[in-house]
């Protein structure tokens, strides 16, 4: 016992680590691959190649002024960024990167914290209470373009918080689980067992609910620039404003491993003769693949009008994940027969 929750407690503080630290350099990375894409070098003055960007970011936030509004709610002003962050991290509880144990100094270690059978429902539970800080910083503020920020947060994540559940229902009824390290283990064998070829519909339709979830181009109304200054947290410096940016990048970050475990393999290499590198690269190499999506993405699209969003939300997304769950459960059926 005690040489488990040893193992439990060293797998978070490791995978805290790297969360943190890859949504740092997440926010360098987009300014790098922005910039390439529009013919310009992106940060290079804050050491080589503007690497140490990131740590000046921080520093630069940590030293601003944290000012809070006169007319503020303000104890719900200051805790809603922390409502918006934790439940972000706490998602990578139940993220698998890897299949295989190991011993380290004689504790047992897993990679992964925690292994329970509902899985992607904790997920999805989890980034419902994030949209909670959104709703809530976007009212305390006082202000009309938080508040408008806001309530299109809200109805942008009721209607494809709801496509993006639909989406993943046709992946649990092939796999016949909803553990994320069964879901993984159903797909070993090579990239045909994978389940993106089976159900490409869903793969589709949870990429752009993915998407539209973390609110990023084009689908980023709650804090569209152009219209609302910057949305829900136009009120907001300092810390706390960084910390709606560290809950976006985790968020991405949650949404390119689902997507990754459910439709890609997770840690499963594309062909079995490729074993011999470890599950984990594997893992970020797909993760990362998704997170250069949601960058091109941005440096593509344009912002969709607000009607145009929850229109194709009820009217296109809706119908076609009751669809292919129809159709995925009858196949299933009768191929089991």
């Amino acid at each position: 016992m005690a040489n488990d929750l040893i193992g439990a407690l060293v797998v978070m503080l490791g995978v805290l680590f790297v969360v943190l630290t890859m949504i740092a350099y997440l926010t360098y990375l987009e300014r790098k691959v922005l910039g390439f894409m529009q013919d310009r070098l992106g940060p290079m003055e804050v050491g080589p190649w503007g690497l140490l960007q990131p740590l000046a970011d921080g520093i630069k936030l940590l030293s601003k002024e944290d000012i809070i509004p006169s007319e503020a709610n303000r104890a719900i002003f200051r805790i809603a960024p922390v409502i918006s962050l934790v439940p972000a991290i706490l998602a990578f509880s139940v993220i698998p990167f890897g299949h295989d144990s190991f011993s380290l100094l004689g504790v047992t270690l897993h990679p992964y914290i925690a292994d329970i059978n509902v899985g992607i429902l904790l997920i999805l539970a989890l980034s419902s209470i994030g949209a909670y800080g959104i709703l809530l910083g976007g009212w305390a503020s006082n202000s009309k373009y938080s508040i408008l920020g806001a309530l299109r947060s809200a109805a942008q994540v009721i209607s494809y918080e709801l496509t993006a559940g639909m989406s993943v229902i046709g992946v649990l009824i092939l796999s016949g689980s909803m553990s994320l390290v069964k879901i993984e283990d159903a797909q070993s064998g090579g990239f045909w067992h994978w389940y993106i070829f089976p159900q490409i519909v869903a793969f589709v339709i949870y990429v752009i609910s993915g998407i539209a979830e973390t609110n990023r181009t084009p689908f980023d109304l709650p804090e569209a620039e152009s219209e609302l200054v910057a949305g829900f947290f136009t009120e907001y410096s300092g810390m706390r404003f960084s910390l709606y940016y560290l809950a976006e990048y985790a968020n991405m970050i949650i949404v390119s491993s689902i997507a990754t475990i459910l439709f890609l393999g997770g840690w499963n290499p594309p062909i079995p003769a490729l074993g011999f590198i470890p599950p984990v690269i594997w893992f970020l190499l797909k993760v990362y693949f998704f997170l250069f999506f949601f960058f091109w993405i941005r440096a593509t699209l344009p912002r969709l009008r607000y009607d145009q969003l929850m229109r194709f939300g009820w009217k296109i997304m809706l119908p076609v994940s009751f669809a292919n769950i129809i159709v995925t459960g009858i196949a299933a059926y009768f191929l089991e027969r």
